[in-house]
């Protein structure tokens, strides 16, 4: 038996990868190794992408992956490789694109078929084991691509061709120069999104609906420009809608990754880091602008799931919790009446089950409930008892597995909201955990210089990073040099931007960005994807990274940033015109942008300190805060204190208010 006559995935450092090594299946790990094995062998590439907390990807592994007369189809005939789409991103990139070409629509798992060159020839999606609903068999279709690779070869390499060459042609940059980023270009941009609003039930367009969350920031940021009650309504309809329903962990704090149906009841089940990241820090915002009680709640009881469900021993965060437990969806999170009354007693089963929406009916499956709230209790007291009881009987249930891998820049999303929220919440225990994290980040996943995409328990992987980890790590350090007045983590945060701005800017096309660096691994394609999606883009994060690195450098510095993020911003302007629901992040950094962006700096003796936590309250969503002794960072070079008393100082852009010394002051120049 040679090196790749066997499993090759027990010793990945994603726990995806190792889900599969126990597998019959000779799954091998993307590499040159894996493509030369094919040519050696004439054989087909089988690409498997999915990830830990896919649902479909375990049924499909327990279908077809786990058989041993599947598994010896597989090894005679292809060179099976797999891969976590969340490690590389990359990969699933191109080869996503490639599936979207050939069958109008993607997801995971990924199945593609790739020539030993990688050029994919044939690709799709889950198989099941058996027809049905007019799918092939996972068995009738790889005799079907082995019979096709070794009788019709010529039909093989021009469909490679092809796709290859689409996909090469679709990977320019977005034309620059088109339209300005002012203030009718975002209002059109809203008003376009807010015409899919679902008015009734919030969201937008129909099931399944999945947070939207980075249109709602720059939804609520457009408000707070304007002072249009519009914008802010449909924030405000989504948020609660969202944290009343089922997708909401009513027990535990935190979002499930989507409903499947358009009222938000039932959830697909895996909490994502990222999902998370980012709903804390709209919440707290939404919380912090308009005082909603329900929008502080759940951005606290969101930061302490992030924090005790999905933090790690390195002080980083785990990146997901599986959809299933013990492969079943919603065994840990799903009650019946009876349960309740079991935990909880008869009276307070009664109460507990009108409060949460459980009936005998169910909402579910097998007349079980997901636990909504679709009115706050009258006994808040009572409640708290309740969620106790019942959080503290769930958690002896069997748990969804987690997956321990920590992403870069979903980290770094966490260190933001973290942050951004602890500062404006006076929660410092916040703040603390973002810095644990971005410590971590820094010192394990730079390596010689350059940023790694993933670690598992301490081991870094391979994997280099991305253009979003770069932007994302960034933008975190950003908030948390704002949060602590650390100058270390400015300083940490420009060598990234700068790294970025060497490998990974478009030389050809200024304000155009790639995902990959200019020396990482050639694919088929350099993959660029300007599109925000269940993460902001690479280059709308990279947007949002170089706004900061402008209002925050010193004079030289801020400079150069400045003109990167106008080019950015630039090449962002032709998708807030015409697909504003799928440039969400983009309409967020364009609103801070063409506020000024405003930069407030408040000069402190050290001692007082109310004029700063006034201004992180007040401050619109975009806006940079930073306090200190005078010179002490470069937002506050020549501002020094007046009368000796603290002093805060309202930019917009380059043009700045007199410094003012009362909240009630500041809070004006702030439109508050």
């Amino acid at each position: 038996m040679t090196a790749q006559d066997r499993n090759a995935l027990g010793g990945a450092t994603s726990p995806y990868l190792r889900q599969h090594a126990d597998n019959p299946v000779h799954w091998q790990q993307w590499g040159p190794e894996a493509l030369a094995w094919a040519r050696e062998r004439d054989v087909p590439i089988l690409l498997s992408i999915g990830y830990a907390a896919c649902h479909w990807c375990h049924v499909m592994a327990h279908e077809s992956f786990e058989d041993e007369a599947t598994a010896a189809v597989m090894n005679a005939n292809f060179v099976c490789v797999k891969v976590d789409r969340e490690e590389r991103p990359d990969l699933d990139a191109v080869y996503m694109n490639a599936t979207v070409a050939m069958t109008g629509q993607g997801g995971w798992p990924m199945t593609c078929f790739l020539t030993p060159d990688a050029e994919p020839f044939y690709c799709g999606t889950y198989y099941p084991p058996a027809p049905r609903g007019g799918m092939p068999s996972f068995g009738q279709l790889l005799e079907a691509i082995s019979d096709t690779w070794h009788s019709r070869r010529g039909d093989v390499q021009r469909a490679s061709a092809q796709i290859s060459a689409e996909l090469q042609a679709n990977s320019a940059g977005v034309p620059g120069g088109q339209l300005p980023v002012d203030a009718a270009l975002l209002d059109a941009a809203a008003a376009a999104a807010l015409r899919d609003e679902d008015v009734a039930r919030g969201g937008f367009g129909g099931a399944p609906k999945f947070p939207p969350t980075a249109l709602l920031e720059g939804l609520l940021r457009g408000h707070e420009r304007t002072g249009d009650g519009t914008p802010l309504a449909a924030v405000a309809r989504t948020a609660e809608a969202m944290a009343r329903g089922g997708i909401y962990d009513q027990l535990g704090g935190g979002f499930a990754r989507y409903a499947v149906d358009a009222d938000w009841v039932v959830p697909h089940f895996e909490k994502m880091l990222y999902d998370n990241a980012q709903l804390l820090r709209l919440y707290a915002h939404l919380g912090r602008r308009t005082g909603s009680a329900l929008a502080v709640r759940v951005a606290e009881e969101t930061a302490g799931f992030l924090m005790r469900d999905l933090s790690t021993d390195s002080g980083a965060f785990a990146s997901a919790l599986d959809a299933d437990t013990e492969g079943v969806e919603g065994l840990t999170y799903a009650w019946t009446p009876d349960e309740l009354a079991a935990v909880l007693g008869f009276e307070d089963g009664v109460w507990a089950a009108g409060l949460l929406a459980v009936s005998s009916a169910g909402t579910f499956e097998a007349g079980t409930s997901v636990l909504q709230l679709p009115a706050d209790p009258e006994d808040w007291s009572r409640w708290a008892t309740v969620r106790a009881k019942l959080f503290e009987a769930r958690a002896r249930r069997p748990q969804p597995a987690r997956d321990d891998k920590v992403v870069t820049a979903w980290n770094g999303l966490a260190i933001t909201a973290l942050a951004e929220a602890g500062a404006g919440f006076g929660r410092p225990d916040w703040v603390d955990a973002a810095a644990d994290c971005a410590r971590y980040l820094v010192d394990a996943h730079l390596v010689d210089g350059r940023l790694r995409r993933a670690s598992l328990g301490g081991h870094v992987g391979e994997a280099a990073g991305v253009l979003d980890d770069h932007a994302c790590l960034a933008t975190g350090l950003f908030a948390l040099h704002q949060a602590t007045g650390e100058a270390e983590w400015l300083t940490r945060a420009q060598e990234l931007v700068d790294l970025a701005i060497t490998h990974f800017a478009d030389p050809a096309e200024p304000g155009c960005w790639f995902d990959t660096a200019d020396d990482a691994e050639r694919l088929i394609t350099r993959p660029r994807d300007p599109f925000d999606g269940a993460t902001p883009s690479g280059a709308s994060s990279m947007a949002e990274a170089l706004q900061l690195a402008a209002s925050l450098s010193d004079p030289e510095r801020s400079t150069r940033y400045a003109a990167a993020v106008a080019d950015t911003l630039d090449r962002g302007a032709p998708l807030l015109a015409r697909s504003a629901r799928s440039a969400g992040h983009w309409l967020a950094v364009a609103e801070a942008s063409v506020r000024g962006p405003i930069q407030v700096a408040v000069a402190t003796d050290g001692a007082e300190t109310g004029l700063l936590d006034a201004a992180r309250r007040a401050a619109p969503g975009g806006a940079v805060v930073v306090g200190g002794a005078p010179d002490s960072v470069p937002l506050l070079a020549d501002r020094p204190l007046v009368d000796g008393a603290p002093a805060a100082y309202v930019c917009r852009g380059s043009v700045c208010d007199r410094p003012v010394t009362g909240t009630s002051e500041l809070r004006a120049a702030l439109g508050r």
